[in-house]
């Protein structure tokens, strides 16, 4: 796996921690994409509002604002202070989302798409909150005022220094507000277009937190709005230069710096440190798995492995080998993460078929789907005991060197636990070869490639293809989505399901369930 694994356990742990408060689907470190649209939402909500009641103008634009504040402040008051405590949200939430990405290792292969879109977004963001702080000309909106076009003279663009503007108020006009108006107004509406095109890659993106969890930071931000409501400062005044303003370091932690570097220097700083962001999914040792290979005389176009694929990297093309279906599954190389989720959504990926070696209609070269039958039976025919279980481990997830050495209990390990076809779990319980199948993977709710345990558990509980057969006891099927930092809580949730297994041999079928046959299927699975 990518990335350092010592600070991987350590954000691990952390948000165990989290998960331990708010439960691993309201975990706000697992919602932080989707926190960012919630508050990008806020944000644009509150500013239409309060855009209905600004007025532009040198003296008007201050004014304006103190009457929504005082005047509305059952209405306007609480708008304007939600609008920014929200923005000061979605810059915390962006730059925990980076710096999260970036200790996950998920900036690299496929997903530098996602990463290079993001850090524009970065730029935007800020651009759009700065605009926002001069259109209160207060004092703080004065100081931005000056220290940004001081700045923006350090570039050899102007050809006349634009920061005597705001020098006296003589030379600044209503015009200048109509000009911020429309730069607050246009970059946010641009960031949005970029923010639709940061996930585009992505099946079913996250977009929308859970409900619970938005409802409560909703009444979070409220409740900080009414306690501590968001005030101007003093109306600016170009004659007098501030001397103690309120500061807001969620999106001017660069202006102090002003004070110590050249403006030209800071922005040698944040255009490369920019651009060496940018190059991070190529930095390094970089070693890329295979991509999916599809095997057309096994694949019908069915279509499951299109619908899984957590990167849309597999498409439905119209058939061109002749045979009788109207589509193929074509791999998009540059998409694909090889996670062998699609090989595991694969209909022929079966083990009871004889007739000729297992080739599904897609599979992963460096690890297909025959070479992982084979390691499994191989790995437990040297269990005894009656409660032989055969772990099937994530490579994200934790690790079980202590548990390998036991006598019952024997460890494969797959790219992701999504790649395991239920067949396969059907197939090794059915002829005896374990007593149970426990999967172990990353945390619950953000594994590694996104959807795996989401469909591995959906598979199971019978509620997507390809579904887990009736015939398979549910008791006799366990998992704990715990992470890699939790070798711990793995081996003692293992013990629980082992001493929980009920005894296989001359154990009648569950009631209600007709008994099914586990002979061989001898056809070709992929042209049923």
């Amino acid at each position: 796996m990518t990335g350092t694994r010592t600070p991987r356990r350590w954000l691990d742990r952390l948000e165990g921690g989290f998960d331990l408060i708010f439960t691993p689907r309201h975990n706000p470190l697992n919602q932080l994409g989707a926190l960012g649209w919630f508050f990008y939402w806020i944000v644009l909500v509150t500013g239409i509002y309060l855009y209905i009641f600004f007025d532009t103008g040198l003296r008007d634009a201050y004014e304006s604002l103190e009457r929504i504040t005082h005047v509305q402040w059952f209405a306007g008051g609480v708008m304007r202070s939600l609008h920014r405590y929200a923005s000061d949200a979605l810059v915390l939430v962006m730059v925990v989302h980076v710096m999260r990405e970036w200790v996950l290792g998920r900036f690299r292969g496929a997903r530098w798409f996602a990463w290079v879109s993001g850090v524009p977004l970065l730029w935007f963001v800020y651009a759009s909150g700065i605009s926002g702080y001069w259109m209160v000309w207060d004092q703080l909106a004065q100081y931005i005022a000056i220290a940004t076009t001081e700045w923006l003279d350090a570039l050899p663009f102007f050809g006349e220094p634009i920061a005597r503007n705001f020098l006296r108020d003589g030379t600044l006009s209503g015009r200048f507000f109509t000009l911020m108006v429309f730069i607050h107004i246009g970059v946010p509406l641009f960031l949005m277009f970029l923010m639709w095109v940061h996930i585009q890659r992505h099946m079913s993106p996250r977009v929308n937190p859970p409900r619970g969890l938005a409802v409560g930071i909703l009444l979070v931000l409220v409740l900080l709005s009414l306690i501590k409501p968001a005030l101007s400062q003093a109306p600016a005044d170009l004659g007098v230069v501030p001397a103690v303003i309120g500061f807001d370091w969620f999106y001017l932690p660069a202006y102090p710096l002003l004070e110590k570097i050249s403006g030209l220097s800071l922005w040698g700083i944040l255009v490369f440190g920019s651009l060496f962001m940018l190059c991070f999914p190529w930095i390094g040792r970089i070693r890329r798995q295979p991509v999916a290979v599809v095997d057309l005389d096994n694949c019908n176009g069915c279509g499951r492995c299109v619908q899984d694929c957590p990167f849309s990297a597999l498409t439905l093309e119209p058939r061109q080998d002749g045979l009788p279906f109207s589509h193929q599954v074509e791999v998009k190389s540059a998409l694909c993460m090889s996670c062998g989720i699609c090989a595991g959504a694969c209909p022929t990926a079966t083990p009871f078929r004889r007739s000729k070696a297992l080739t599904p209609g897609i599979d992963m070269p460096h690890r297909p789907l025959q070479e992982i039958l084979g390691q499994s039976v191989a790995a437990t025919a040297v269990l005894t005991g009656e409660d032989r279980v055969l772990v099937y481990l994530c490579d994200a997830g934790p690790k079980l060197a202590d548990v390998i050495a036991d006598s019952g209990v024997a460890v494969v390990c797959l790219p992701c636990v999504a790649m395991l076809p239920p067949p396969f779990m059907d197939y090794l319980l059915s002829r005896d070869h374990v007593d149970g199948i426990f999967l172990a993977g990353c945390r619950q709710g953000d594994c590694h490639f996104r959807l795996g345990l989401e469909w591995t558990e959906q598979r199971i509980a019978r509620e997507r293809d390809p579904m887990l057969r009736r015939r398979v006891q549910r008791e006799r099927i366990g998992h704990a989505w715990v992470g890699c930092a939790h070798d711990v809580q793995l081996q003692a949730q293992l013990a629980d399901f082992r001493a929980g297994l009920p005894h296989r041999r001359g154990e009648p079928p569950a009631k209600g369930v007709a008994p099914e046959s586990s002979e061989p299927v001898t056809e070709d699975a992929g042209h049923v």
